[in-house]
């Protein structure tokens, strides 16, 4: 009885099971025991109890002929325990192990998307969420509410399979915020209120396919008044400072750096936060967690890009530091603020927003443009110059079209001698246990990279991290059975580092992986 409820609960399983019995040569039959078919691994699995139950390999399903394992088997003599595991579960479908991912890759993520949706809910009183108005996506694991960043990237997937609803009620969501806020919070609580996020929601734009113009206006209303925020410290800033998210560069012109209006421990790292200060004695606490805050708006939380002493966290400093991948999204809000003002015949605001765009490319060339070494930088304002570190947001003026065709090349030089891992593209060349910083590597900067460079002519080399991104990606899967928040581009597999253990879910690997999928569809894993 047990064994027929089973059967009927998984007929995907049962689908598995009897394709691998209709294939068996006629030296097996179905009813030849796994002793029997696999010998001296079989032996080997039992007796070094691989997994605690011994009923566990025996149900196991293979993912080849049973003849092709065992010669590989023989061939190789997997020397230890942790080798043996790795063989069994590369050629295994293991249950309670690595069985989720019956299928194709592809049908995995779409099976996701629903488990990750979320119905919009009263506030209980006292609770930090923020209301919602529509139905949104999350990223999975301990992150429970919508992020922003995060959700472009997740937007990518559900263009792709099938799920455009899902995007207009996301940007139903985040234009509700904008409206009730003035920005899109970094997510959806109210202790997230201080900061926003890397300013994706004109590219969000882009992906909707609604044809209403009263809603047009509404998102392009909703859209200027994020740039206002982002840009509401130009009133407040002095001769070669800053104010909130402003930065005046020594010529005069106006950029952003990152920010939180709130000089507290954050609250979801009260205590990790706490602890830090107390490491730094040389300035107010009040100032470190401004800067900590600001790392967590950039979305990079936390690099070798804020940090003075890449060994200490306690000696970031983000607040000093004016960053070329948020100056390029704002170059991108900038021109599609034109562009949209433009249809809508406004050509006061669209002449005002293409003259800020105007001197914001030319900026993006006078500061962050290093090139000696073939790579943009950030732009230290303390020191007044840029910042010494290599990381994966060079490759942001590239997404945002503000390369010339002899910088593209030269940061696609700098990238596959430095950047490009065996598993992907390498966050930093920095090894400081943070999670933003090499060994790992994440979706959204695999994106951004293979985007920006081919767009800008480098279209060998973006295929090239697509293929290698998308190798660390199903290796892991096939390991695990599930989709990761991070992974270890050296090694391919998970990654690691930051205050918390890696999620799974998960929402932007699921929606990059996707779309690397659909547009290189000859590189999707069978």
């Amino acid at each position: 009885m047990h064994v027929r409820s089973a059967m009927k609960s998984s007929p995907w399983r049962r689908i598995v099971m009897l394709a691998a019995i209709l294939t068996l040569p006629a030296s097996i039959s179905a009813q030849t025991s796994p002793a029997e078919i696999y010998g001296d691994l079989f032996r080997a699995v039992q007796t070094q109890r691989l997994f605690p139950d011994g009923k566990t390999f025996v149900d196991a399903v293979p993912r080849r002929a049973p003849e092709a394992i065992m010669a590989d088997f023989r061939s190789s003599r997997p020397q230890d325990k942790e080798a043996l595991r790795s063989f069994v579960l590369a050629n295994f479908a293991v249950p309670g192990v690595n069985d989720r991912n019956a299928g194709t890759l592809r049908r995995h993520i779409r099976t996701l998307w629903p488990t990750l949706v979320r119905q919009p809910e009263a506030v209980a009183p006292g609770s930090s969420a923020l209301p919602m108005e529509a139905p949104y996506v999350v990223p999975g694991g301990r992150f429970r509410e919508i992020y922003y960043w995060d959700s472009y990237f997740t937007m990518l997937g559900l263009a792709v399979d099938g799920q455009q609803p899902l995007i207009e009620s996301m940007l139903t969501d985040f234009t509700a915020a904008i409206e009730r806020y003035g920005h899109i919070p970094n997510g959806m609580r109210s202790y997230y209120l201080g900061r926003s996020q890397p300013p994706f929601f004109a590219l969000m734009l882009g992906l909707s396919k609604q044809g209403d113009p009263a809603v047009d206006a509404r998102r392009l209303a909703a859209l200027r008044r994020e740039y206002d925020y982002w840009m509401t410290g130009a009133s407040c800033v002095d001769a070669g400072g800053a104010c909130a998210r402003v930065v005046k560069m020594p010529d005069g012109t106006l950029l952003n750096r990152y920010w939180d209006d709130v000089p507290q421990p954050r609250d979801e790292s009260y205590a990790e936060d706490v602890a830090t200060a107390a490491e730094d004695r040389t300035r107010p606490a009040q100032a470190l967690y401004r800067h900590l805050r600001a790392g967590a708006e950039s979305g990079w939380d936390f690099s070798s890009r804020w940090l003075a002493d890449p060994r200490r966290l306690s000696s970031i400093r983000t607040a000093d530091i004016v960053p070329v991948d948020l100056n390029s999204l704002m170059l991108i809000v900038e021109e599609t603020i034109a562009r949209r003002c433009g249809e809508a015949r406004d050509g006061a605001c669209a002449d005002r927003f293409t003259r800020l765009a105007r001197q914001r490319r030319g900026a993006l060339d006078r500061y962050f443009w290093v090139a000696r070494e073939g790579r943009y930088a950030d732009w230290d304002r303390t020191a007044r110059k840029p910042t010494p570190v290599l990381s994966a947001a060079t490759l942001y003026p590239l997404f945002a079209g503000a390369a010339s065709p002899a910088q593209a090349k030269a940061v696609g030089a700098t990238v596959r001698s430095r950047l490009l891992a065996v598993g992907g593209l390498r966050t930093t060349t920095l090894r400081t246990g943070q999670q933003w910083d090499t060994p790992n590597g994440w979706a959204p900067l695999q994106w951004i990279a293979i985007a920006g460079l081919e767009r800008s002519g480098e279209a060998a080399l973006a295929r090239e991290i697509a293929r290698r991104w998308l190798g660390t990606v199903t290796a892991a899967y096939v390991e695990t059975g599930r989709m990761l928040e991070k992974y270890d581009v050296e090694e391919r597999k998970p990654g690691g580092g930051g205050e918390y253990p890696t999620q799974d879910g998960f929402g932007w690997t699921n929606g990059v992986t996707s779309a690397i999928m659909e547009k290189y569809p000859e590189l999707a894993p069978e």
